[in-house]
């Protein structure tokens, strides 16, 4: 119980109205906090000099504000702060970039109700996760990600796993592990834009590889390790950005044999590899080894989270890794990592993905409505579709027509490193657009791309 008196009534003021607000003022300055018991009301009214009927009132003053909280057989207690109710931020809300390739946004109620009940988990743990963490996740974290890696078939020991700030992050501390500038990377001949971006500030240049329908051709990737000396290779080979070719298994084993073969460190990106029901399993099982597999979950959970699961070739390189990390992000994000290890414990995050893979494959078949008779690459559970554009008309063509429309355009100069640049525009069909605007600006691109547009 608080030894608590009131400071002395102002003139004029009603003593229980005074002796109200000083309970309010001294909650507010800190001299009272949530969970403090005040005295009994009589206990008070002896030690004031005043009548009982005056604490009593006060005291229901004081409550009728939110100050207090009167409880049972114990007696009245400061009240915990009431939180803002929350409301949705129209200024979030309107926070996106379309030239991003974004999974579909759960707008169920249930589900969206499970992912905000993962909340309580971070509010209750709040004040720890403010601290500085491990750069590569807590022993907790980890054993989540252990778990999520598992729906890919991988079992790695704990001390292989970081839980790392995001796939575009852990792609620069790898190649800080194992590249200096002027090294070579081998990578598909259109690859994920990042990669290039990530090369160019790292002054690493990038060897693209003849693909075919299958991906990267084996007998391209054993003659580049031959001639080029490269440090390593990067692949996307489930759903690849922005072909969206998925590499089968016959030609992931071949794959393997030659970087088995020569020793090659890979660099598997499996951002997509969560999404679908029987995606092939990872290169990292074919090439332990040598092999460092990043199972990003912007795309098969959120971006926002900025978190990936990262199984490294041994023990000794997850500890290289950590050191990297520490040095350019410090850790991965504690709240963000907190809620994801959440939402896999309580099955929220695998809810997500399913509801992703379901609407993804929606969102193809409307758009291979919306685009008959149009040559483009797309599959079941992709985001995106890479479209080839109708001769005599350029992607410059396109996107400046498309231009301001809510429909993620961006041409192949962004993906392309070997070769001449194709007319194709990769088309993102995620993100927070609904299927009936989709559906709308799918039918804008049809006719902006029939010949009849660019008359006259």
């Amino acid at each position: 119980m608080t030894d608590w008196s009131p400071a002395p009534a102002p003139p004029g003021r009603p003593r229980y109205l005074a002796i109200a607000d000083a309970l309010e003022t001294d909650i507010r300055d800190g001299r009272l906090r949530p969970g403090d018991r005040l005295p009994p009301q009589r206990q008070l009214a002896a030690r004031l000099g005043i009548d009982f009927t005056t604490v009593s009132r006060a005291y229901a003053e004081a409550q009728a504000r939110g100050l207090t909280e009167a409880r049972v057989g114990r007696g009245t207690f400061v009240s915990a702060p009431a939180a803002p109710e929350a409301r949705p931020d129209a200024a979030r809300a309107a926070e996106t970039d379309l030239s991003m390739n974004m999974p579909p946004e759960p707008a169920d109620p249930e589900l969206l109700g499970r992912m905000q009940a993962g909340l309580g988990y971070v509010a209750a743990n709040l004040v720890p996760l403010l601290r500085y963490q491990s750069p590569v996740g807590s022993e907790k974290d980890r054993v989540a990600a252990s778990s999520w890696l598992s729906l890919r078939g991988m079992v790695p020991r704990l001390d292989r796993i970081a839980v790392t700030p995001g796939a575009h992050a852990t792609i620069t501390a790898i190649l800080t592990l194992l590249a200096r500038p002027g090294d070579r990377i081998l990578c598909e001949a259109v690859t994920y834009p990042g990669l290039r971006n990530i090369a160019g500030r790292l002054g690493i240049g990038l060897v693209g590889l003849e693909m075919d329908g299958d991906g990267v051709l084996p007998d391209a990737l054993d003659r580049a390790i031959r001639q080029e000396g490269p440090r390593a290779l990067y692949l996307n080979p489930t759903l690849q950005n922005p072909t969206t070719i998925t590499v089968p298994v016959t030609r992931r084993l071949e794959l393997g044999e030659v970087l088995n073969r020569h020793g090659l460190p890979l660099i598997e990106d499996d951002a997509y590899g969560f999404i679908p029901p029987k995606a092939p399993a990872p290169l990292a099982v074919t090439a332990p080894d040598l092999t460092w597999h990043i199972g990003g979950l912007a795309k098969c959970i959120g971006a926002g989270l900025r978190l990936a699961y990262t199984v490294a070739p041994s023990g000794r390189e997850a500890h290289a890794l950590a050191q990297a990390l520490r040095a350019t992000a410090v850790m991965p994000p504690p709240l963000s990592m907190a809620l994801a290890t959440q939402w896999i414990e309580d099955g929220t995050a695998d809810g997500i993905r399913r509801f992703i893979r379901a609407e993804s494959a929606a969102r193809q078949r409307l758009a291979a409505e919306m685009l008959e008779g149009q040559d483009f690459a797309g599959a079941e559970h992709a985001f995106n579709l890479w479209l080839s554009l109708p001769e005599g008309i350029t992607r410059a063509d396109i996107v400046a027509r498309m231009a301001g429309r809510p429909l993620g355009l961006m041409p192949a100069d962004a993906f392309t490193v070997a070769g001449p640049v194709p007319e194709r525009l990769r088309v993102c069909l995620g993100g927070a657009v609904t299927r009936d605007a989709l559906r709308e600006q799918l039918f804008f691109l049809a006719n902006v791309m029939s010949p009849n547009a660019f008359m006259g």
